[in-house]
């Protein structure tokens, strides 16, 4: 499995690094100068998913079709940042699924959502495809190719790294849980603060990543210790993807708040 998050076609400084936005055609040269390397690396059943935004997605559909074959673009809600003064906000993402051939992995029983159920239906007095839980009345949907579910990395999150441009932990879990089997390995040759590895190794994958930047390389090596005992998935639990500020984790929250809530009470405090 290949993971491509190469720079996007934008002013910005990532690190030491510093990029200056193209011309379409000239980012397009960029792309061809070494996504025809990867071929190489590829197994024929492999699955390639590339990451872009509105400008950079015309580049890479053009040219990522001459070598692969496209199987769908994942939009996803970016939802972080202020808005333009003179332009809609900018919260979508793209990534675009291609295939090296007609015999790929795509595992639909493992990236399944569920989802609270808005107007339950039921046929001769039984619920029909959703189910009662303490948790409130949920469903099991197949993925669809746009995403509303994922939550941006903050200060208080435990994957948050200084990466300007760093995926969510959720985000690759869907990717990777779809696309390969335990034991697969995932390359990233833009590895960044490392996201793709970490969700690798949680999900018992081989992974190799490349990074040119010293400080996000570091970053990365950390973050691969700390999954060590620490394996969980922002929004994955029990094997399952759960909506954004689904009920659940609405009372996880609150039960943790209501512990703090009483050492307080008690007078003090426990740091971790």
């Amino acid at each position: 499995m290949l993971i491509l998050d190469p720079p996007y076609n934008l002013d910005r400084e990532f690190g030491s690094s510093k990029f200056r936005k193209l011309p379409v055609e000239e980012y397009s040269a960029y792309l061809r100068s070494w996504l025809p390397l990867m071929l190489r690396l590829l197994k024929p059943e492999a699955t390639i998913y590339i990451c872009g935004d509105f400008i950079s997605s015309i580049s890479i559909f053009a040219v990522a079709s001459e070598y692969f074959k496209l199987r769908n673009r994942i939009t996803w809600q970016r939802d972080k940042g202020r808005g333009a003064s003179k332009n809609w906000k900018n919260s979508m993402e793209d990534i675009w699924f291609f295939t090296m051939g007609n015999d790929y992995t795509f595992n639909l029983e493992a990236v399944k959502e569920k989802k609270s159920v808005i107007a339950p239906y039921k046929e001769d007095g039984v619920a029909k495809d959703w189910q009662e839980t303490e948790e409130g009345r949920f469903r099991m949907t197949h993925p669809s190719n746009i995403w509303t579910d994922i939550t941006i990395p903050y200060w208080s999150m435990s994957e948050n790294t200084d990466h300007p441009t760093q995926k969510p932990e959720k985000l690759l879990a869907k990717l990777i849980l779809a696309s390969s089997n335990e034991g697969d390995v995932v390359f990233d040759p833009f590895l960044g603060s490392g996201t793709s590895s970490v969700v690798a190794k949680k999900l018992n994958r081989h992974y190799i990543g490349i990074e040119i930047d010293k400080v996000f390389a570091a970053t990365s090596e950390y973050r691969l210790e700390l999954a060590e005992t620490e394996n969980g998935i922002q929004g994955y639990v029990d094997g399952v993807f759960w909506e954004r500020n689904s009920l659940k984790y609405q009372k996880k929250n609150k039960k943790k708040q209501d512990d703090v809530d009483e050492e307080e009470e008690g007078g003090f405090f426990n740091f971790m």
